[in-house]
């Protein structure tokens, strides 16, 4: 099997002047940011200390794509924002994590947990 990288996809468009909006936006009102995913992996302006721990650990690629690059690269892949795909080689993504599935605000534990469940299964899969 062509080896696998995980597609960490948020649902904010890139960008310096967007980036900045969602600071604000996730400082003053983390209820109604539309991005679990990043409100769950990142503080105000960085990636939380044990996402990035976590994420050597797993000893797999990682990209990290927004909404607006996500959609040029995979425009057939229909999916709600945000979400974790695996792909190996050139093959279309699989989602792993589902923005249904996203933990909200601090779930950072309750992320890790599930996407190493979904890997775990994914290796079986492979068997």
């Amino acid at each position: 099997m062509s080896p696998a990288r995980l597609l960490f996809v948020y649902n904010a468009d890139s960008g310096l002047v967007n980036a900045l909006k969602d600071a604000w936006h996730k400082t003053v009102s983390p209820r109604t940011y539309p991005c679990s995913l990043c409100a769950t992996t990142y503080g105000a302006v960085s990636m939380r200390p044990e996402w990035r721990t976590f994420l050597k650990r797993l000893n797999i690629p990682a990209v990290f794509l927004h909404r607006d690059e996500w959609q040029r690269a995979h425009p057939a892949v229909a999916e709600p924002l945000p979400a974790i795909f695996i792909q190996h080689g050139n093959e279309e993504p699989q989602v792993l994590v589902r923005a249904t599935d996203m933990p909200l605000g601090q779930g950072l534990d309750q992320l890790m947990k599930l996407l190493t469940s979904r890997l775990g299964a994914q290796a079986g899969q492979a068997v």
